[in-house]
């Protein structure tokens, strides 16, 4: 696993032998630093608040405040990162609609620990070139970037933005570095926790955006949102698959499969000139 970045973690879990067998694993992880633990909600919040962690793990069950109420109460653009932990696997969709980055269903295993950190230190590796990459994706999609000091800088004069406004291109972090993608080589977008990942040829590539605000940006001529998690470029699309019960999917020619939600089924065979039955 990587140690290049330091990541700063708060556990809050109501049971002492949980919250003990999260610092035995995070404990050799290069780079991972424990900086407090919550036994309930409220201490949650108030931790969250003053300690400022980047990542937290955070049980869904816990007195006080579940961690859907601290979510709500800190406010999810003020949250860090953030991994549910729970022993109930219907809290999985709402702790990602609430921008979780991953969540561990108890009893999980070192392996399923590891993977869910390494998400998370990917996050805040983004985070912390995001005002880097938030420029350079004003500047590429012909808005202007925000000054040093977080006000818009009313004399900046914009690049040229491309043709009806939708994005041409996207700039995404690597490594320290800023890759610009062009919207011609994407494939498929999707959901990666509260960002979106783009999908080329080549490979995949996180983005520190939502896949709503993203969605606005790609021109609807091209692109549309097919499941809530997947937006697919229309033109990639090889073959509508119907499956029995009313399920549906897209092949992509590249090999591809991707779900379709029954409530988009009709706008997409709409949009493949498919005729109405």
């Amino acid at each position: 696993m990587s140690g290049e970045t330091t990541v700063r973690v708060l556990i809050a879990d109501d049971e002492p032998l949980a919250r003990q067998r999260l610092e035995d694993l995070l404990r050799p992880i290069p780079g991972a630093v424990l900086v407090g633990t919550a036994a309930d909600g409220d201490e949650a919040v108030d931790a969250i608040r003053r300690l400022r962690p980047d990542v937290v793990f955070l049980d869904v069950q816990m007195p006080g405040k579940t961690g859907v109420e601290v979510v709500r109460a800190v406010g999810p653009e003020r949250m860090p990162v953030t991994i549910f932990v729970t022993a109930y696997d219907r809290f999985a969709l709402q702790a990602f609609e609430l921008a979780a980055v991953d969540y561990l269903l108890k009893p999980y295993d070192d392996e399923r620990f590891e993977q869910a950190f390494e998400r998370a230190r990917k996050m805040v590796e983004l985070a912390e070139v995001g005002r880097l990459t938030d420029r350079l994706a004003a500047l590429l999609g012909g808005r202007a970037p925000a000054s040093s000091d977080g006000d818009a800088e009313s004399s900046a004069t914009p690049f040229p933005a491309p043709s009806a406004g939708w994005l041409e291109r996207i700039a995404v972090e690597m490594r320290g570095q800023v890759r610009v993608v062009p919207v011609e080589e994407i494939e498929y977008v999707t959901a990666s926790g509260p960002y979106a990942e783009l999908h080329t040829a080549e490979r995949g590539f996180v983005i520190r955006e939502r896949m709503q605000a993203l969605e606005e940006r790609l021109d609807p001529a091209r692109f549309l949102r097919i499941h809530r998690s997947v937006i697919v470029r229309l033109d990639r699309i090889d073959t509508l698959l119907r499956g029995g019960g009313g399920d549906y999917a897209v092949r992509l020619k590249s090999g591809v499969k991707l779900r379709v939600s029954r409530t988009r089924v009709e706008e997409l065979e709409k949009r493949m000139g498919v005729a109405p039955r």
